[in-house]
């Protein structure tokens, strides 16, 4: 009996430690978006992009199109947004979900203000991964 009082309390010490984890991971993530809309609404896409993979294979979805590769995206965020197009950027109705050490993914809204009053918005999946220089989008679905 004591054995197993002995291995139920060490379970439960280790599902208090990946429940600890997994918060300070979410902490982190949201950190990444917060440095996201900091750099957006400065107007720095490069600083924006910073929390994307850097790679060839990074992925973008929106509507029916699909874009490969780091550069590629930030020429697309060039030609949509930049200048007095950017507008404020905001997130919304974030929920982070930490499914392992290296791996989470993100649900939201965002919206973007132009000095028009113009309102874009619409909701996003990313799918981040843990690198040595932190968490980074790989993979992002927004329509």
């Amino acid at each position: 009996m004591k054995k197993y009082l002995i291995a139920i309390l060490i379970l439960g010490l280790c599902g208090l430690t990946c429940s600890g984890q997994h918060q300070e991971d979410s902490e982190e993530i949201l950190r990444v978006l917060e440095l996201q809309k900091e750099a957006w609404n400065r107007g720095d896409l490069e600083g924006y992009m910073a929390y994307y993979w850097k790679s060839a294979e990074l992925t973008f979805q929106s509507g029916a199109n699909r874009v490969r590769g780091w550069a590629t995206l930030l020429e697309r965020y060039q030609k949509s947004y930049s200048g007095d197009k950017m507008g404020q950027l905001v997130f919304s109705d974030i929920e982070v979900k930490v499914l392992s050490k290296d791996c989470a993914y993100v649900l939201g809204r965002w919206s973007v203000t132009v000095q028009t009053d113009e309102k874009k918005g619409g909701v996003f999946t990313l799918i981040l991964k843990r690198f040595p220089e932190g968490w980074r989008i790989i993979h992002d679905h927004t329509s």
